[in-house]
């Protein structure tokens, strides 16, 4: 009974136990926020889609939207799947969606599709597969079993450091074969979060800080396209028309947009000027048309989500949730934070899509997967049901 009690504590109830509730104000800013997004892809990408740009719409101008509109409500469904299975089945079976992570990205660089000169997709029975996604949650559950089971030897190097260090390794040398920069940073920081969260020494931060700054300066001087998006970030309307264009006309949109927005629909640089309208770049048309009052309360609605996330964190009864709750919401803020700062010029130019609102199947239906764990999470907090 004694080894039985330690094992609740640290990994949750099992499939027998009775559970509670979701926790209703995180589902319904989850769900509102999804709701928001979806319609901001009809008003982002409806004059590229109608023109064609990428050959796949065949002048469709609601054709973004539908499969947008098609990934949310599947998502939710997936949300609401995950939301039912306890967190001793994501125990059980971490290291396995770590493994078809870690596959996949193998996968990639040998059959990936090739887009805007990187190769970070690959098609599975006619669908479209980001596989950086998957090792973000991948990286998040196996890290909580790790740190769960290493929960007293976390201040060595040999228990708090190694396992996760060669791990991290593994997935950002194959993204830096694709290359994705972006989904390399999110990992890393999300690793570096868990790994302080479970009780790392500072002293190895400081070293692993060292030792990434010493990997982003090789390959911003080696890789070109890294060093571009470095001088278009320190000026771009220098090159306005080349390097410094992107940022340019996400500037414009932003500026544009004043304190009340142009209206919904109503946005300019949609219309060809600002590239990625409808993914990387739709919260500058959010800027444009709904104006800094309503940027600023999507991005209340974020934080509101956040804030939640970490209170039931804070709340959780057994470590393993608490870990899997904190790496995701952590996830979230780090995602919705860059994106931000990329289009607003704060960072250097770089892929990090918005959560529910960028435009993409796989990464909308991991997002909705990992609001379903945090769920999942919330039904065995009894401060959190609303009964």
């Amino acid at each position: 009974m004694a080894n039985s009690s330690a094992s609740l504590k640290e990994y949750g109830r099992d499939l027998r136990t009775p559970r509670g509730p979701v926790d209703i104000p995180f589902l319904m800013l989850t769900l509102l926020l999804l709701t928001i997004g979806v319609v901001m892809v009809l008003s982002a990408s409806y004059a590229s889609a109608y023109y064609d740009l990428n050959n796949e719409t065949n002048g469709n101008a609601t054709y973004y939207f539908a499969r947008q509109l098609f990934f949310a409500l599947l998502g939710i469904v997936i949300m609401l799947v995950a939301s039912r299975l306890p967190m001793s089945f994501y125990r059980r079976f971490s290291f396995a969606v770590l493994a078809v992570a870690i596959v996949l990205l193998m996968a990639v660089l040998v059959i990936g599709t090739k887009s805007h000169g990187a190769r970070r997709w690959i098609l599975i029975a006619g669908i479209s597969l980001q596989p950086s996604e998957i090792a973000k949650i991948g990286v998040i559950l196996y890290f909580s079993v790790l740190i769960c089971r290493y929960k007293n030897l976390m201040g060595t190097f040999k228990y708090g450091v190694a396992p996760f260090g060669i791990i991290l390794l593994v997935i950002i040398g194959l993204l830096a074969l694709e290359p994705h920069l972006s989904a390399s940073i999110i990992i890393i920081l999300i690793g570096a979060i868990m790994m302080f969260v479970g009780g790392a020494r500072l002293f190895w931060f400081i070293g692993g800080g060292i030792g990434v700054a010493g990997m982003l300066f090789i390959a911003l001087n080696v890789l070109q396209y890294s060093a571009d998006r470095i001088s278009a970030w320190r000026d771009p309307f220098a090159d306005s028309g080349d390097t410094g264009y992107q940022i340019v006309q996400s500037l414009y949109a932003i500026g544009s947009g004043g304190l009340f927005g142009l209206g919904l629909g109503q946005s300019r640089q949609k219309y060809l000027y600002l590239p990625e309208e409808h993914n990387d770049f739709i919260f500058s048309v959010i800027c444009e048309e709904l104006g800094f009052i309503g940027a600023g309360l999507i991005l209340s609605l974020f934080a509101l989500l956040i804030v939640r996330g970490y209170w039931l964190a804070m709340h959780c009864r057994d470590r393993y949730s608490f870990l899997v709750c904190v790496g995701i919401t952590s996830l979230l803020a780090i995602q919705v934070i860059l994106n931000v700062a990329v289009c607003t010029n704060l960072i250097p130019c770089t892929g990090i899509s918005l959560p529910f609102f960028s435009y993409g199947g796989t990464a909308l239906l991991m997002q909705m997967a990992e609001m379903g764990i945090i769920l999942s999470v919330s039904r065995d907090i009894p401060d959190a049901r609303t009964d």
